[in-house]
């Protein structure tokens, strides 16, 4: 199995037990060597916060700091790499956070957790 790269909807529902993941999909989070996160995550989860779409007990940067260090979770960093990349993708999917999510896994060969079927139309692995 690659490592994985969980989408920002996969994170958050992650953090609340599994929300619409399956079973085999948390099994395969649990079991995978490394599992990452993009940086534009926390961006999204920040901009959802901001707007009164996603509440947490804590402000959002901490809570994204305390899940992914309790979860080992690693942050990838947005580099000018995946930052051109994301914008060379073919325009299937807008969302700016998700040409984001798809460029990493391209640049770094990793799987995607997303309930997206969108992300399908790129030439990315996809787990869901």
């Amino acid at each position: 199995m690659s490592d994985l790269l969980l989408d920002t909807c996969a994170l958050i529902w992650l953090a609340e037990g599994g929300g619409e993941l399956s079973g085999k999909t948390l099994s395969l989070i649990d079991n995978s060597h490394f599992v990452y996160v993009s940086a534009i995550s926390a961006w999204e989860i920040g901009l959802l916060c901001s707007r009164d779409q996603l509440k947490f007990a804590v402000q959002p940067e901490e809570w994204f700091k305390k899940f992914t260090l309790s979860q080992n979770i690693q942050t990838i960093d947005i580099t000018p790499a995946i930052a051109f990349l994301s914008n060379n993708l073919p325009w299937h999917h807008k969302d700016p956070a998700d040409r984001f999510i798809i460029s990493t896994a391209i640049h770094h060969k990793l799987t995607i957790v997303s309930a997206d079927k969108n992300l399908m139309k790129y030439n990315v692995k996809i787990i869901t």
